[in-house]
């Protein structure tokens, strides 16, 4: 009888028991100049979720050089605190539940960013126990996600700059590279395009993004000068709350409209997609609020026929890119060669996801203790 009694018995579930969070501020090892912004330093906040049973969910965010301490001071003193007891497994419960815990500033990217750091170490803990990697816990729709470079394309660079990166990025097997656009005049936007597409041939793809920098008329002046060229894409020609303006310029040329960095709610993605206001969607898995977000925006844009290209993030997208079957390209900036111990595989121009149990990040945690902003260490128990 005992025994049949522990046959049926449900072990019990392991609850969060402790928080630990930190920031390390993180200066750009290359300068980086758009239309819009120089990029000063990326505050990171990293949090480590430990359950009941000692498994440990490591996850992160980011901000371009402001709002880092607001981020934290959301996560420690209203977010994280209501972690504490609740079973991690129950990933959807707790996104929804830390999202109208913040009703008040939602729909925005401090509140974002904190629920983001928070989402990514529950799916971070949830594939470590199931011994699984990211990728193919969250759907396993492809092994490899090909790459452009971003960061040989900054707005600052002379024409004879970009050439040479764009060369040495097709050299090593990219298939792609964005170049920033957004000078005063069309003419000198023009002109790098021109010396680019004459060095890298046409089997070479070529994205452009101009952050948000352009008004509607000036938008569609400068998608004539991109049809010359067989652009993949034109970023953010205008701001991201004016749905309609995009679906206007969407509708006047044949350059495919990418946007998504700047949005910040599964809302917003469904209504350039059902206006057709864009033709790829740049989801920012930190921007939208996390991986759970993350995929519905990327499998709604499957509903609709439209491609994901993730913004930013190389070395958490490279995974959510092969998780969906919709993924076409992955942005290459390096963002955390010096907090990890490995970076991210790279073949024949290709991202390939890892198959570590996790996110498949290798954290440096020494380089990651080095590095921190102490004054924003908290433990929550």
């Amino acid at each position: 009888m005992q025994l049949l009694v522990e046959m049926f018995l449900v072990p019990s579930m392991a609850k969060i028991e402790r928080i630990e969070i930190l920031m390390v501020d993180l200066a750009p090892k290359v300068r980086r100049v758009d239309a819009i912004q120089s990029f000063e330093s990326q505050e990171t906040p990293i949090i480590k979720i430990i359950d009941s049973d000692g498994a440990v969910g490591i996850g992160y965010s980011y901000t371009i050089g402001q709002g880092g301490p607001a981020i934290m001071s959301l996560l420690q003193r209203t977010l994280l605190p209501k972690l504490i007891g609740r079973d991690p497994t129950q990933i959807e419960q707790i996104w929804r539940d830390m999202l109208f815990a913040t009703h008040a500033t939602s729909v925005g990217a401090i509140t974002s960013l904190a629920l983001a750091a928070i989402d990514t170490a529950l799916w971070d803990l949830k594939c470590k126990k199931a011994s699984l990697p990211l990728y193919k816990m969250a759907g396993g729709a492809k092994d490899r996600i090909q790459l452009y470079s971003t960061e040989g394309g900054w707005l600052h660079l002379t024409p004879e700059e970009l050439v040479d990166d764009a060369l040495a990025r097709q050299q090593e097997g990219f298939k792609g590279a964005k170049i920033k656009i957004g000078h005063k005049l069309g003419v000198d936007d023009q002109a790098r395009l021109s010396a680019v597409r004459d060095a890298v041939g046409d089997h070479f793809e070529i994205m452009t993004d101009a952050n948000q920098s352009f008004s509607l008329s000036e938008a569609r002046r400068r998608a004539q000068i991109l049809e010359d060229f067989g652009v993949a894409w034109f970023e953010e020609p205008l701001h991201a709350d004016d749905v309609g303006s995009h679906e206007n310029l969407a509708a006047s040329t044949s350059v495919p409209i990418a946007v998504g960095e700047s949005m910040y709610s599964l809302s917003q993605f469904n209504e350039y997609l059902r206006r057709d206001a864009a033709s790829i969607v740049q989801v920012d898995v930190a921007r939208i609020g996390g991986i759970t977000p993350w995929l519905k925006v990327a499998h709604m844009a499957e509903a609709y026929n439209v491609s994901v290209c993730p913004h930013f993030l190389m070395e958490l997208h490279v995974s959510l890119c092969c998780a969906v079957p919709n993924s076409n390209w992955l942005e290459f900036i390096p963002q955390l060669d010096r907090l990890t111990q490995s970076s991210m595989q790279i073949d024949d121009g290709f991202g390939i996801p890892s198959e570590m149990p996790g996110l498949g990040i290798d954290w440096d945690h020494d380089a990651i203790a080095a590095q921190r902003a102490r004054e924003f260490d908290a433990v929550i128990n």
